[in-house]
């Protein structure tokens, strides 16, 4: 018995009053099998003779997305959870890219049919919810209890590239051994080329579920390096044996974090990746997964002040030091990052906590509106007086606005 969200019996009511037979299908049969928690859910709907059939019985429980409907897929959201309803299809590969296939819905297809097209057979496990079945053409409860991934079809199974990347990351997310079949054929894949059809977006959306979803993502890079897939990644295949151990305990150590923050940890982990890097390569490597300017320059600005935290490390820790470094870099950040590379780091968090600048830089006590109630006008001269303000305020010169105000006085008595 698969238990799934109550108000599904509602929608699952009025498919069934119009003679659809429904099925649930996919990775939330697969998540339940594993005791995992899912909010997708993939919903085929047999004898339903057309895509604007569907939409008409679904409409009523909210507004459907139509972006899928080239591809038979009618999305739904309700509460937290993403529904994708799909008609029974069978895909034929007409032209490279994702989008290169020709789709046939085929409503009195054969599940077994209808599922030869999907990737691994862990994926094709199918729940009858009228007979309150399982149903399992290609072993896949079985595989699952075996711990190994299986393909369901090489013929198919060739006919996106994408799968190759798909395979490592449940592999790693699921520590699954992979078929020496399925990773062969892989390989070959890999030996054709093939990745190189796929776009960058893609790619990078497979890796991020890797690094974001796996107990121990070093899993998967280890096993994108036994494929030969690293050529991809030219920077990361070159890596002396010494930082790619350090990198590949790294990214596991920071998963094993639990940081809830997604794109915390994503930084985090691709700053990992890229140590070692010079700043070109990390570049070079961050612009293959993605266009994100944000995401490039934080793991810049992370690697930049690697070697700042190693310093102040190594020597008694300056209060100093530490404000200025908060100026550049999120510390507590930095601080897991080195944790996670090189194993230090604690001692600066305590102390950052202390001064209350774990997360964000010393607020400054003199700001500009002091200096024009000061009777001083707005001028080029304000952000050198700023400048030299906030200085002396990490450097313990003054602690309070008073005592501002008294250096400010000094300060412009010197500079007449």
């Amino acid at each position: 018995m698969i238990e799934y969200p109550n108000f599904l019996n509602k929608i699952f009511d009025k498919l069934e009053k119009n003679n659809a037979r429904v099925i649930i299908i996919g990775g939330f049969i697969r998540d339940f099998l594993l005791n995992i928690e899912s909010d997708d859910i993939d919903i085929e709907v047999y004898n339903i003779s057309s895509f604007e059939k569907l939409e008409n019985i679904l409409k009523e429980f909210g507004s459907i997305n139509r972006v899928g409907k080239s591809f038979g897929v009618c999305k739904l959201k309700i509460e937290n959870y993403v529904l994708d309803f799909t008609l029974p299809r069978i895909d034929s590969k007409i032209a490279s890219g994702h989008s290169g296939f020709d789709i046939k819905i085929q409503k009195n297809l054969d599940f077994i049919d209808a599922s030869r097209r999907r990737d691994f057979s862990m994926n094709a496990i199918g729940y009858d919810v009228l007979n309150k079945t399982l149903i399992d053409p290609f072993n896949g409860i079985n595989d699952l209890k075996e711990k190994t991934l299986k393909m369901v079809d090489a013929k198919t199974f060739v006919e996106d590239p994408l799968r190759v990347l798909r395979a490592v990351q449940f592999c790693s997310r699921f520590n699954l051994k992979m078929d020496k079949e399925l990773f062969l054929l892989c390989k070959r894949m890999i030996e054709k080329n093939m990745l190189s059809e796929l776009a960058k977006e893609r790619i990078y959306e497979e890796i991020k579920k890797n690094l974001l979803k796996s107990k121990k993502p070093s899993l998967g890079f280890t096993l994108l390096k036994e494929l030969g897939a690293l050529k991809y990644f030219p920077s990361l295949e070159m890596l002396e044996d010494e930082n790619w151990s350090r990198s590949m305990n790294a990214i596991d150590k920071i998963a094993g974090l639990k940081i809830t923050n997604k794109r915390t940890n994503e930084v985090l982990m691709l700053a990992s990746l890229c140590y070692g890097f010079t700043s070109s390569e990390v570049q070079d490597f961050i612009s293959k997964l993605s266009n994100d300017k944000a995401l490039l320059n934080s793991i810049i600005i992370l690697q930049d002040n690697l070697k700042t935290i190693v310093k102040i490390c190594s020597k008694e820790i300056n209060d100093y030091d530490l404000y200025k470094l908060a100026t550049k870099v999120n510390i507590e950040e930095l601080v897991v990052l080195s944790e996670a590379l090189f194993g230090i780091g604690k001692i600066i968090a305590t102390r950052a906590q202390e001064l209350n600048i774990i997360n964000k830089r010393l607020p400054a006590i003199l700001l500009g509106r002091d200096l024009v109630s000061y009777g001083i006008k707005p001028s080029s001269e304000f952000s050198v007086i700023l400048d030299s303000a906030y200085e002396a305020q990490m450097h313990g010169e003054f602690f309070s606005k008073d005592e501002a105000i008294k250096w400010l006085n000094n300060y412009l008595l010197n500079h007449q």
